[in-house]
């Protein structure tokens, strides 16, 4: 029997996020060398989920991160506090992505309501030099760093005498290069582990030799450009070496985002401060992203009531607050696209890999959308704004009958028809 599921009231488990390998192996993204891994979550509350991607906030201790993180999660408060180490266990919040789309598209389906894709931060305790030996917080840290798919990594970028800089100073190159050390050294330690122990071992069978003599070769690529202080992520790997040594989750396999945290009286002209000059460069380096955001104003407005913010940003000169930059620069760095479904009950954002086909972007909502998929009635957010309707996008041509091979497009708006 064929289905039109124009949406659902609940976000079901799916086989497509719900396995990691079958995800790595068949509908991973790959950037820069980065192998991207999302994640589906979901939650019984009336504020429903669709998939959630999770990104770790660090940074030395009294760089803003926790005041950053205060600042955008909905659920769950760090000690932020003028002393290292206050953060001792990762928090944890899950933050709804902004999306003015949303809302336009409930208006014109007269839905119940509204679901927005999300993003979940983790706040993870500050480090120090040496945290790979085991300095400060360093094991945890750097245990807590490897579940995260991206990494946020605040840089300090403002003077202030009342709040402690861990080295001493301000010095923004230098922080990165700290946290991006102890990464390799702790890459480098965890390579010569498993070298040492495919050396000592012997593969089972031909398959297995084969697999081995991948990873050998991936890591010992791998060593040679952290030995020279580059990231995993710059060497170039085979898709057979890059998974056969997936496994170890190598710290600087993850993208990374800086972001330059400035005082609130230098946000609207960041551009004229040396210190985001300075992270500007070391991205353009490094091939990462950068934002710029004040953590302090991030957390004053959670201070104002929300009639009031738009005001509050206006007179320091900005047009929006950081978090919906953050996000959108988090989106890119990993190549993630938005679809949405739109009908009566709701109308919920889904977030999916770029070069996603249309049974793959059901498979998002179900599995059984993918095993039996047939078409999807496709239209773009412009024209189904256009048109007032779906009913209406039909009658004018606008609504498409899309197959098994379509590339589903950013903002796309979509009913799946079925067979199960």
């Amino acid at each position: 029997m064929a289905k039109l599921v124009p949406s659902l009231v609940h976000p079901l488990k799916s086989r497509f996020f719900s396995n990691r390998h079958t995800l790595l192996t068949k509908h991973s993204f790959n950037l820069n060398g980065v192998q991207v891994q999302p994640r589906l979550s979901y939650s019984s509350s009336s504020t429903k989920i669709s998939m959630s991607l999770k990104a770790g906030i660090v940074g030395l201790p009294n760089v803003g991160k926790s005041t950053l993180f205060n600042a955008v999660v909905e659920n769950g408060k760090a000690q932020a506090a003028n002393f290292p180490f206050c953060t001792i266990e990762p928090n944890v919040g899950i933050v709804a992505v902004p999306d003015s789309r949303l809302h336009v598209l409930s208006n014109l389906s007269k839905s119940q309501r509204v679901v927005p894709a999300s993003i979940e931060f983790v706040d993870i305790a500050g480090l120090v030099k040496g945290a790979s030996q085991g300095e400060g917080l360093g094991n945890k840290f750097l245990s807590h760093i490897r579940e995260v798919d991206s990494l946020l990594q605040v840089v300090r970028c403002f003077d202030d005498n009342d709040i402690i800089h861990v080295n001493g100073k301000v010095d923004p190159k230098s922080d990165i290069e700290v946290i991006n050390l102890e990464l390799v050294f702790s890459d480098l330690d965890q390579i010569e582990k498993r070298l040492d122990k495919l050396k000592k071992g012997k593969a089972k069978d031909s398959q297995s030799k084969v697999k081995e003599e991948a990873e050998k070769s991936a890591l010992e690529k791998i060593r040679t450009a952290l030995m020279d202080g580059k990231p995993a992520r710059s060497v170039t790997l085979t898709d057979f070496e890059r998974d056969a040594a997936k496994h170890l989750c190598l710290l600087t396999m993850k993208p990374i985002i800086y972001v330059a945290n400035v005082a609130e009286s230098e946000l609207a002209d960041a551009a004229n401060n040396d210190y985001v000059v300075g992270v500007k460069n070391v991205a353009s380096e490094l091939q990462s992203g950068i934002v710029t955001i004040s953590a302090q104003v991030e957390a004053e407005l959670t201070e104002l009531p929300i009639e009031e913010r738009q005001e509050y940003l206006k007179s320091l000169g900005v047009s929006e607050s950081g978090l919906g930059n953050l996000i959108r620069a988090t989106y890119d760095l990993l190549g993630l696209r938005t679809y949405f479904t739109s009908g009566e009950k709701e109308t919920k954002a889904w977030t999916i890999l770029a070069g996603m086909t249309a049974p793959q972007a059901a498979g998002v909502i179900h599995s059984d959308f993918e095993k039996g998929f047939i078409r999807a009635e496709t239209v773009s957010y412009n024209d189904f704004v256009a048109a007032g309707s779906l009913g209406a996008a039909r009658e004018k041509g606008l609504l498409r009958s899309e197959g098994k091979d379509y590339i589903v497009q950013e903002g796309d708006v979509m009913l799946f028809r079925f067979n199960v």
